[in-house]
């Protein structure tokens, strides 16, 4: 283990519990050993195959009704 590393493992020792597992899962997964982020519900893995598909055959929502959903956020 290089000095770099081992004082950033050290130092992540004071942090909170969850300040610990957040550095852990970003640390396992930049040497390709994490988990997903989010793993997708049946139910989003369909929305979105829906949304790819309507995509390629570019069916994309009206702007009024992207500029709704926008307006929601954005004041």
């Amino acid at each position: 283990m290089t000095k770099l590393l081992d004082r950033a493992i050290e130092a992540a020792k004071e942090l909170p519990a969850e300040m610990q597992d957040e550095i852990a899962r970003v640390m396992l997964t930049l040497v390709g050993k994490g988990e997903p982020v989010h793993q997708l519900t049946a139910e989003e893995e369909a929305s979105f195959a829906k949304s790819l598909e309507q995509a390629a055959r570019r069916q994309f929502a009206p702007a009024e009704q992207v500029q709704a959903i926008w307006s929601k956020y954005t004041g």
